[in-house]
């Protein structure tokens, strides 16, 4: 059974004025269930992860920062965010999500969180709605508990993933992929493993066959044991942050390929979402929804 990380405080923890596209998590999860593709079996509700973690990835005066609600307003104005006690919940709410999600997936292959994927996330500060690097932390997990040797991100979320890749820089244990477009935020790129920078109205087939050329050669290359894949749908043409022009259809054959790839070379596979930000919020659900669809449908 596909289990999925999933907590209401996902979306009510933010201020009024900031729940869009935040509502995501919560459609995401009642589409599914309407639908019949999930029952509320496949849902669990993670905790709070234990700072011991947290402090792997993030510095410990961000860390208090956070949790004394002392950041200063000019990192607060690149979070996007207003600091709540709600917010720092939520945050280390999907971070342990992500974490759980690690030991389903080395049992069942596969595990997904509705939210996370906020690669934004430095060890010192936040920005781009990303306070905790959650991708970055449940690595670091596995590292530390020797559950995994060698790691992959996959990063396909339009942005790069720049709070990862710096995170990562002296880590051989970690290989950083970013697929992102090249003339979108973040405006100054820092660098990853291997950065993949796309031209603005970059499209299906373009987009896809670097995709097809690329993981295949990445699992040959690197020979991980465990794969991160952020699948954000703010690739998509009707993004109004994105600039790319992939099709519903593409991103649904992108999602296809990965698990495909990471299913046939039996690697276990944690899904974060990323980002979406369509002005429609049913093009943002439908389109996310097609990586849970695929999941269930492939692996279970």
């Amino acid at each position: 059974m596909l289990k999925i990380a999933y907590n209401s405080i996902y979306r009510h923890s933010l201020p009024e004025g900031h729940r869009f596209p935040m509502a995501k998590y919560e459609l995401i999860h009642d589409q599914l269930l309407y639908e019949g593709t999930c029952s509320p079996d496949n849902f669990f509700s993670p905790g709070l992860v234990d700072d011991q973690w947290v402090l792997k990835v993030h510095t410990a005066a961000y860390v208090r920062q956070l949790k004394t609600l002392s950041v200063p307003a000019v990192m607060m104005r690149r979070i996007g965010f207003p600091l709540t006690e709600g917010l720092i919940k939520r945050e280390w709410t999907i971070t342990q999500g992500t974490i759980d999600c690690c030991r389903i997936a080395l049992q069942d292959g596969i595990a997904m969180n509705v939210a996370g994927g906020t690669h934004h996330a430095f060890p010192d500060r936040g920005e781009g709605f990303c306070l905790l690097n959650d991708v970055a932390v449940a690595a670091r997990y596995l590292l530390d508990n020797q559950l995994a040797k060698k790691i992959l991100i996959i990063d396909l979320d339009v942005h790069q993933g720049n709070g990862t890749a710096v995170i990562f820089q002296q880590e051989p244990r970690v290989f950083t992929f970013s697929m992102h477009g090249k003339d979108n935020y973040p405006l100054r790129k820092e660098v990853s493993d291997l950065d993949v920078e796309l031209p603005s109205g970059t499209g299906d087939e373009d987009y896809l066959n670097r995709v097809y050329e690329l993981i295949p050669t990445l699992l040959k290359e690197q020979k991980p044991d465990f794969l991160f894949y952020i699948s954000g749908v703010d690739i998509l043409t009707s993004d109004r942050l994105g600039r790319l022009s992939v099709s519903r259809e593409g991103c649904k054959r992108r999602d296809e390929f990965v698990f495909e790839q990471a299913r046939n070379a039996g690697l276990p596979i944690v899904v974060s979402m990323g980002g979406g930000y369509s002005p429609r919020i049913a093009d943002i659900v439908e389109a996310h929804c097609n990586t849970f669809r695929l999941a269930e449908k492939m692996y279970f």
